[in-house]
């Protein structure tokens, strides 16, 4: 099938703060290749021939695409990760990628379409009592934020135990009550196919190796961009420490008390760790490793007005946190070679945006899929920003999100989306130095 193409690009005017759009004709459908091996297997598996040509034909090729040219720095050395990719959050621009359309096992990056799916359906104020049901089937070795039956939670503490923690256990009970793990699955598969994440496949809503679970760097990239747009996403995945409700018992007196404990996100590059420093402007996204997968990120970070997605997926390189360091190594290329290296394909938009392009009278305001909370944060259009704040519940960079100035609106499919947006990313994560 032929590649998506671009019918007419305009220029991003940053200064003056215009609004600026990409025409994009529908993208054409593109059926989903077949599985890759397991990435479990030799070292020296190698990507198939051929692969999903969304996003332009070039990210159908196995290797490295990058258009190095005069003036454009080299690629990192030693990049060992079976699958990477560098993109322009907002633009959709993608600088430079390497077997982009790989479909490998995702491991908890998956998390970012369960959230992005799940969020706008129950206010964060909701409360839920677990039921024994609802924590059936976890998988053995499943990481948990330590989830307790007969307890009663909030949505916001589901869904930090999802973004901060990883919790298995959060996703299960989240996706109990949206009407169980088949259903959630099912929602799952349909909002990928919407968002033309067309190698993704979703058999266990927590990223839980199982066969025939497959997603790729550029899908995951596609799914976080997504996500980064809704509001309540962006607070919980830059969200370093939180506190979150403990078991209830009866103290020393015969009290009944229930006490919260501390939980940190184990995205390394937002959290620090002993040999990866917290990385400059980053602000989400989500982190993932299983038996099957090895080690997958996809992470968010701002720098001097640009804002960059990367995605790397299981490095071959045994080090210690080499998915992160091969991420911030991607990161410090995609910085400077922004505004000078020509892209090698695009961050394609949902289907849905095509579609309401052609009709007359669309209207492009408010945050594309909703917050999840019911509302429409600091980034729709006329808002102003406003300072960050830390949140009352405790955890820290979350609060309320300070505006990335310039406040450049980009829309795509002639204004049906807003896709490309300048996101109000956490000043507070910004700040931040290493702990």
């Amino acid at each position: 099938m032929p590649a998506p193409k671009k019918t007419a690009r305009r220029s991003l005017l940053v200064t003056s703060a215009v609004l600026s759009s990409l025409a994009l004709a529908a993208p054409a459908a593109v059926a989903a290749p077949s599985p890759s091996p397991s990435p479990s297997g030799s070292p020296s598996a190698t990507p198939p021939a051929s692969m999903s040509t969304v996003g332009g034909a070039r990210l159908g090729q196995p290797g490295t695409q990058v258009n190095l040219a005069s003036g454009v720095p080299v690629l990192p050395k030693d990049l060992s990760a079976r699958s990477w990719i560098v993109a322009d959050a907002e633009s959709g621009d993608v600088l430079a990628a390497h077997n982009a359309h790989w479909r490998l096992a995702p491991a908890s990056t998956l998390k970012m379409l369960f959230a992005d799916t799940l969020l706008p359906k129950f206010p964060s104020t909701a409360k839920h009592k677990v039921a024994p049901s609802d924590l059936a089937g976890i998988g053995a070795g499943s990481s948990m934020v330590g989830i307790k039956e007969d307890e009663t939670y909030t949505v916001h503490d589901l869904w930090l135990g999802v973004f901060l923690r990883s919790g298995n256990d959060a996703v299960h009970v989240l996706s109990a009550m949206n009407k169980g793990v088949a259903n959630t699955v099912k929602e799952m598969n349909e909002h990928a196919e919407e968002l033309q994440a067309l190698d993704t496949h979703v058999v266990s809503p927590d990223g839980y190796d199982a066969e025939g679970q497959v997603s790729s760097a550029y899908d995951l990239t596609l799914i976080a961009r997504s996500g980064m747009q809704k509001k309540d996403f962006r607070e919980y995945a830059s969200t370093v420490t939180a506190k979150f409700p403990g078991e209830t018992k009866k103290d020393k007196k015969g009290k009944t008390v229930r006490k919260s404990f501390e939980i940190q996100n184990t995205n390394r590059l937002l959290a620090g760790d002993s040999d990866v420093p917290v990385y400059q402007g980053i602000a989400g996204v989500k982190n993932g490793n299983t038996t099957n997968a090895g080690a997958t990120f996809t992470g968010v970070a701002e720098r001097n007005g640009k804002v960059l997605l990367v995605t790397v997926m299981n490095p071959e390189k045994a080090e210690h946190n080499e998915v992160y360091k091969e991420t911030a190594r991607l990161f410090d290329w995609g910085f400077k070679a922004a505004g000078k290296v020509q892209p090698v394909g695009e961050l394609v938009p949902p289907k849905s945006a095509a579609q309401a392009s052609a009709q007359p009278g669309t209207n492009s305001s408010g945050e594309a899929g909703g917050s999840g909370d019911g509302g429409s944060g600091t980034a729709g259009t006329g808002a102003k920003p406003v300072a960050s704040a830390p949140a009352a519940d405790g955890s820290s960079g979350i609060g309320v999100a300070l505006g990335i100035t310039g406040g450049v609106l980009v829309l795509l499919a002639g204004g049906a989306f807003l896709v490309n947006r300048r996101w109000p990313l956490p000043d507070l994560v910004r700040r931040r130095t290493r702990p």
